[in-house]
């Protein structure tokens, strides 16, 4: 089953510095159709405008994994965590007990982000926060796992939930394939360029809610930058 969720569908508000999208229920935007997919509770798709951004506020116990598309994202938080993460490159902060930290877009430019919260399998742990520069050419033609909460992926940030957060980059008419456990909860955005998930066809920016499917066969119709989570119930 996959569920195509077109970009215009989807809720979210313009705030002028920032115009956010939301696949999911978050803020005041509210579907009881649309309240997470799995453990995956919340992907944004924000853009932000030069020299603003989220001032300090708290978190806890959440899984949060920062995605930028374009520009870059700037993080502070009170425990002494700062750091840039450019386009490609991806950041992952673990809630935990409680932390408080602010995102800010100090580009010259607009940046733009896909936020994606899942829910942690353990609670009430210490905080963390990192971050990791993934070459868009090491995901030439292929998934590489970005973030994961299996042992397995060394190469990952590490996430306290059953999850993995992968992501591809396929020229015009270039196939990627994912096997994919019947029984996980997968969504699939494509950051750029069109193309089609085991025949049905998304736009850039559009969702696909995948279950019960053992493989993702990803073609790309136009160069495409592919994210993708895999998650359990």
């Amino acid at each position: 089953m996959i569920d195509r969720r077109p970009f215009q569908s989807l809720g979210g508000a313009n705030h002028g510095w920032l115009d956010a999208k939301h696949h999911f229920s978050f803020a005041n935007y509210h579907d009881p159709s649309r309240m997470g997919w799995g453990a995956l509770r919340v992907w944004n798709d924000d853009t932000i405008a030069p020299q603003t951004g989220f001032p300090p506020h708290p978190h806890a116990d959440m899984e949060i994994i920062t995605y930028v598309r374009e520009g870059a994202i700037t993080h502070q938080d009170n425990l002494g965590n700062k750091g840039r993460t450019v386009a490609g490159d991806v950041q992952v902060m673990s809630a935990g007990s409680g932390i408080t930290h602010a995102e800010y877009n100090l580009e010259a430019g607009t940046t733009q982000i896909f936020q994606i919260w899942i829910i942690p399998d353990q609670h009430g742990k210490a905080p963390s926060w990192g971050t990791k520069p993934f070459p868009m050419g090491d995901r030439s033609g292929r998934f590489v796992t970005l973030a994961s909460g299996f042992k397995e992926d060394t190469d990952a940030l590490p996430l306290r939930t059953d999850a993995r957060v992968l992501g591809a980059t396929l020229k015009a008419g270039e196939t990627a394939v994912y096997e994919l456990d019947a029984s996980r909860f997968a969504y699939l955005v494509p950051a750029k360029g069109q193309i089609e998930v085991n025949g049905v066809q998304l736009d850039a920016r559009d969702g696909a809610a995948i279950r019960n499917e053992t493989k993702l066969t990803v073609k790309a119709l136009d160069d495409a930058e592919l994210v993708l989570v895999d998650s359990a119930a």
